[in-house]
């Protein structure tokens, strides 16, 4: 089994979903992150678990060479979408996107399977493939108040 299918099994024990990992370097340190989801929200006492549990894992089978930190946590309401399973937990959320070649689209999300998605793109349902996408994320629309 690998890295991921095995922390996929340990985020899933404590009633969560695990969304990715990243490896990012702060300042000198090198921070190795592990995301999280849940219906309702991620919590504190959850973020709290399931890392004292992955450290454990992790002293017998580490992520990666060196000194590292680890921080879980939920990847946000502006969320990197990386595979088909991400974009199927966005419906119904605002996505921005770069098309191989360079043009940039955004539009709300109406579906997703596991080749492409659906927005509404100017009052119309336009479809992309995954295949000619080159980076998307989430964003959130702020309500603007005078």
């Amino acid at each position: 089994m690998n890295l991921n299918a095995q922390i996929e099994k340990i985020v899933k024990a404590n009633g969560a979903e695990f969304y990715g990992t990243e490896t990012v370097q702060e300042d000198e340190h090198t921070i190795y992150r592990v995301y999280i989801t849940k219906e309702g929200g991620v919590k504190l006492d959850l973020c709290a678990e399931i890392s004292h549990e992955l450290s454990v894992f992790f002293d017998v089978n580490p992520p990666m060479h060196g000194a590292y930190y680890l921080e879980v946590s939920s990847p946000g309401i502006e969320r990197k979408l990386e595979n088909p399973q991400h974009f199927m937990s966005a419906v119904n959320e605002r996505v921005k996107f770069k098309i191989n070649g360079g043009e940039k689209e955004k539009g709300l999300i109406l579906s997703a399977d596991k080749t492409g998605f659906v927005i509404s793109l100017k009052k119309e349902e336009v479809r992309f493939e995954y295949a000619n996408i080159s980076k998307a994320k989430t964003y959130f629309e702020w309500n603007k108040t005078k």
